[in-house]
């Protein structure tokens, strides 16, 4: 069965070109034009991902997201955000409001595939890449070079949070509000920790130090 995707957009020619290469990878793709239509159409056809507009009428993603959260239909599904406000703070008030991503309009159509496809692969239970690790979701397990691993609760999420994006950045302040979350208060050295002792148990070349700004992960080869 294909995966569902519900696209949220006020722009028709976005959610028409969005839409059609989604579906060209084989999603079945649903289409919503504000918040509220968005709202109704998640709960009828229970999308296994949203992608949601930031500005948008009669509900803007920020309480759509809110909304979708309350919700217990809709409670776990992932929700990525799809806005030309690509300022870290507005970035980090979708993350508080309960997304899962943030993808930067103008939208690069290959690089909103590659996240697409590894979000439905961690949907699915299992998702590899191929450099040694394989990732099961639902479990908390990671098999590291054929050694297998169960990680506390906030080290599996900090690398779960790494691990979906490759190569990518993600600030001190990301990590905080996606792992941690906006309303707990934690150490200035809490990350540093978690960052240690997963190096040690995944490999120190495997997670990537950018002094002064955050961390990454790095594939091997």
């Amino acid at each position: 069965m294909a995966h569902r995707i519900l696209l949220v957009d006020d722009e028709t020619d976005i959610l028409e070109f969005v839409g059609y290469n989604l579906a060209k990878e084989g999603y079945e793709v649903y289409t919503a034009t504000d918040g509220a239509e968005a709202i109704e159409k998640a709960v009828k056809y229970r999308p296994h991902l949203i992608l949601l507009d930031m500005m948008m009428p009669v509900m803007d993603g920020l309480q759509t997201c809110r909304a979708l959260r309350g919700k217990p239909e809709t409670a776990d599904t992932r929700i990525v955000f799809l806005s030309a406000l690509g300022e870290e703070e507005n970035q980090l008030s979708g993350f508080g409001a309960g997304a899962d991503d943030y993808i930067a309009k103008p939208i690069k159509m290959n690089l909103l595939k590659s996240r697409v496809n590894a979000i439905m692969r961690r949907i699915d239970g299992s998702d590899e890449i191929p450099d040694g690790i394989t990732v099961n979701h639902e479990h908390h397990t990671v098999v590291c070079d054929g050694t297998e691993m169960t990680l506390p609760k906030k080290e599996f999420a900090l690398f779960e949070l790494l691990y979906s994006s490759p190569e990518r950045l993600f600030t001190r302040e990301e990590i905080y509000s996606r792992v941690w979350g906006s309303k707990v208060v934690v150490g200035d050295r809490t990350i540093d920790v978690h960052i240690r002792r997963l190096r040690r148990k995944i490999g120190s070349d495997r997670i990537v130090t950018v002094k002064g700004l955050g961390y990454k992960f790095q594939k091997r080869g």
